[in-house]
């Protein structure tokens, strides 16, 4: 077992309140329960050797190792080929069908020999906590039980199971055709033991989840070029919701990082109003209504929380509950994947000034507004003072989309969102015939238009650029033609565009900026970012640059990995770094499809 397999080599499971990250190799190095921001229980791929794993797997040393999702499924099968057969390792996590939170979850892993016979050993060795909490483990005819303060694990299986110190350790044989399997399960203290598995009852199991995916992704509007990624995508997307709240978190890990080495390692656990708003009209445009209505709510419930208090509108980010707690803190005592310290959880970004979001905020309300609350009175109240508030405060300084940690700046973004709010915001008031300070909303928009063209261009660079006191381009400026600004095919928008083809775009992928020429307050470099990539697809294909835009999209979908996921950012030798996976690379993919797919069908008269 590698000490720190790559970060590409691993699928997800999950089950709408937490997830599970499970290697090629059949480790399950990553595993917090019972909510995605939850302590770890598995955290190998932080600290090989305090973090805990679950490895199942064939003994033999020279097992050639596939991954593969199930057809249109959350279930991850890990195949083993070794010169005495052919087995398979099935992971899945049956998922919430209830939205209330729970603090039982179970991982289910079904093992099976399909050709000739494999021997499977298992080592279970969790580490509570973080790897902080010390466990006293319970072995029975019933299976194992992990005992740690405030919560308890259950290890049960179809086959022996011996103890190991206080972790555990068994192996089988299997035969063509035999299966067996073992089952996790987390539980607050003192809770009841699930029942001993049978293996037809793994086998339902299996096939009820998998059902459930199946019959989930049939709602899919999709009928574009790239079926397999798109729903790769929204899969993962959903796998990446928290079911009770409806709230969408960044990625299911925390620490991995942007530079091996690097100290550029973050908990995204947590649910960014930006990341969510966006994720609203992908969800949208491929007919998943629901999960878009769910974020919704759930964003009107954070503006309602702050009427009236003489704070920020809105926070950058929250737990998945609400909570605008996330004090940060670091994990000395783990080394860090490959040695990338520090271990941070927490997040404290969340304390930033980032005055996009309320753009994003308005942007996902105004296309969602025909499904939520927001047509209510009392909902449109709340927006009308939200827009209100923003007339007298959206002309400051901020940190700016990318959080960083080198000062305030007057951000083209931030700018550039304001207008949206603005904008969707008067819309909205038009549409639903709804009392508002028009005039004000709409005076605040046309000033934020001026100041953008007057101070946000660059005449050195021909280009729109990151902030008012440099020249620096900044890719998240390529959601400028998708949200209205500026048309796809204006002079000053070719020319940015043309500015970051030389500045940003590396055989297609984008550099967000440059660090060395806008310093961000952080030591190191960072890969390219999948989300630009797939916004300068996106800008590329709204330009009518379509060879271009194509083929920059067929070249990206060789960064992902063996089954489809993207984590934050793709490194120099074309390795996946940072967080994984990303909500925000998957929903980005899915809307640069979209763009590509109806200006493609444009071009050819569909």
């Amino acid at each position: 077992m590698d000490r720190y397999p790559p970060i590409a080599e691993h699928g997800l499971v999950g089950d709408l309140q937490t997830a599970a990250l499970v290697s090629s190799q059949g480790v399950v190095d990553w595993f917090a329960a019972p909510r995605f921001d939850s302590p770890s229980i598995f955290a190998a791929l932080l600290d090989h050797d305090g973090g805990g794993y679950m490895r199942l797997a064939p003994a033999h040393p020279d097992a050639t190792c596939k991954q593969l999702y199930y057809p249109d499924t959350a279930v991850l099968v890990t195949r083993f080929m070794s010169p005495d057969g052919v087995g398979e390792v099935v992971d899945f996590m049956p998922p919430d069908r209830t939205r209330t939170a729970t603090d039982r979850h179970s991982l289910l892993r079904v093992v099976r020999a399909v050709r000739g016979t494999v021997d499977f050993t298992l080592e279970c060795r969790p580490r509570f906590d973080y790897g902080r909490a010390e466990h006293e483990l319970e072995l029975g005819d019933s299976g194992a039980v992990f005992r740690a303060p405030g919560i308890d694990a259950h290890l049960q299986s179809t086959f022996p199971l011996e103890r190991d110190g206080q972790d555990v350790r068994g192996k089988v044989t299997l035969r063509t055709g035999e299966s067996g399997g073992v089952v996790f399960t987390v539980c607050a203290s003192g809770g009841l033991a699930p029942a001993s598995p049978t293996v037809e009852g793994l086998t339902g199991q299996l096939e009820e989840v998998s059902r459930f995916w199946q019959h989930w992704l049939r709602r899919s509007r999709y009928r574009g070029r790239w079926p397999e990624l798109v729903h790769r995508s929204v899969i993962t997307l959903k796998l990446l919701t928290y079911a009770p709240t409806g709230a969408l978190v960044a990625a299911a890990t925390m620490g991995l990082p942007e530079q091996v080495g690097g100290e550029r390692n973050w908990d995204y656990r947590f649910t960014w109003v930006r990341d969510g708003a966006l994720s609203v009209r992908a969800m949208l445009d491929l007919g998943f209504v629901e999960e878009a209505t769910a974020f919704v709510h759930w964003l009107m419930d954070r503006l309602r929380e702050r009427e009236g208090k003489e704070e920020e509108a809105l926070q950058t980010m929250y737990r998945i509950d609400g909570d605008p707690d996330l004090p940060e803190e670091t994990l000395d005592h783990f080394e860090g994947y490959r040695g990338s310290s520090p271990v941070r959880i927490g997040n404290g970004a969340a304390d930033q000034l980032q005055l996009d979001i309320y753009g994003e905020a308005l942007y996902a309300v105004s296309h969602g507004r025909e499904i939520a609350q927001q047509a209510s009175f009392g909902g449109w109240q709340t927006l009308a003072r939200t827009l209100d508030w923003l007339a007298d405060h959206w002309d400051r300084p901020d940190e700016g989309i990318w959080e960083t940690r080198g000062g305030r700046k007057d951000f083209t973004y931030s700018r550039l969102m304001s207008w949206v709010a603005f904008d969707h915001g008067l819309r909205l008031a038009d549409h639903f015939r709804r009392p508002a300070d028009v005039e004000r909303w709409r005076t605040a928009r046309d000033a934020v238009f001026d100041q953008v063209m007057e101070r946000g261009w660059s005449e050195k660079e021909r280009a729109f650029v990151q902030h008012y006191d440099g020249d620096v381009l900044d890719a998240s400026l390529l959601l400028m033609p998708a949200v209205g600004f500026t048309a796809p095919w204006a002079t000053s928008w070719l020319s940015t565009l043309d500015a970051m083809d030389r500045k940003l775009v590396s055989d297609s992928l984008v550099y967000r900026y440059d660090p060395a020429a806008s310093p961000d307050g952080l030591r190191g470099s960072e890969g390219t970012f999948s989300l630009c990539t797939f916004l300068y697809v996106d800008a590329l294909a709204r330009a009518g640059r379509l060879p271009q835009a194509r083929y920059a999209f067929e070249k990206m979908q060789t960064y992902a990995n063996h089954v489809g996921l993207f984590a934050e950012e793709v490194g120099p030798s074309g390795e996946q770094l940072g967080n994984f996976p990303q909500a925000f690379t998957h929903l980005s993919l899915i809307m640069a499809a979209i763009t590509l797919d109806e200006a493609l069908d444009a071009e050819h008269g569909r």
